[in-house]
């Protein structure tokens, strides 16, 4: 996809796991694995966007680019839209994906399946989730649900994004995976809106777009990668990651 580029957000400042970004995985740093995975989606360029001189290293280190960007940023959103007028000033890319940073195990289709709800051009903003199949997942609010409206073959309308267990009845829940395919105007728009009141409440920015009247659309993918955001989960990643010829 010539008018796609990958974007990939990564700090140091983690406030359960610091330095995560950095952390050897089989041999690796984290980014590197993340960066390996978006590269693998082969839905465009990548480029970390990072506050860091450490990441930045490690990145250029592993034969991939890096640009750096403030320290202050509230949001990945936000790294990612100041990267965006780095790399790309012309406006060239139409097609922005974010792809969060400690996401070791993501699946590269993942990634494509994203980009490739955009091919509609109603839809503001790609995303994707999975089904739970985890009972305990149900009713973890650090597993976000995405509720949404049947649009087409494993696809979602988005409706709404929770930290509580929804839609009740019976049926299944979707747990949603945190990156995004951003039409360029969807992100420039995104960014310059104010916090909105279910975002500060449910602490999910996706909800900000939604109460905006942007169109999200949801791939249902066969499972949600591992995020790092604790020790347990790094060594959890270590042990999925080292099997792994």
């Amino acid at each position: 996809m010539a008018d796609t580029l990958i974007l990939i957000p990564a700090r140091m400042a983690s406030s359960r796991l610091p330095g995560k970004s950095l952390a050897d995985i089989a041999g690796l740093p984290m980014i590197v694995h993340v960066m390996r995975r978006a590269e693998a989606a082969a839905v465009g360029p990548v480029v970390v966007a990072t506050d860091s001189p450490a990441i930045e290293a490690a990145v250029e280190g592993a034969g991939g680019r890096a640009v750096m960007t403030r320290p202050d940023h509230v949001s990945g959103s936000d790294r990612v839209f100041e990267a965006l007028g780095k790399v790309d000033p012309a406006g060239q890319a139409e097609i922005v994906v974010n792809v969060q940073g400690d996401l070791p195990t993501l699946a590269p289709a993942d990634i494509a399946a994203a980009a490739a709800l955009l091919a509609d051009q109603a839809v503001d903003i790609g995303t994707v989730a999975a089904e739970i199949t985890r009972a305990e997942e149900r009713d973890d609010p650090s597993v976000v649900k995405v509720v949404g409206s049947p649009a087409g073959r494993s696809r979602l309308r988005a409706l709404y994004f929770t930290r509580a267990t929804a839609p009740y009845g019976e049926g299944p829940l979707y747990h949603h995976i945190g990156l995004y395919a951003y039409r360029r105007r969807a992100l420039d728009r995104f960014v310059a809106l104010p916090p909105s009141p279910l975002e500060k409440r449910e602490k999910l920015e996706q909800l900000r777009a939604l109460e905006a009247g942007m169109r999200i659309d949801v791939a249902i993918v066969g499972s949600a990668p591992l995020g790092v955001d604790t020790a347990e989960d790094l060594a959890r990643a270590r042990a999925m990651l080292s099997k792994q010829p």
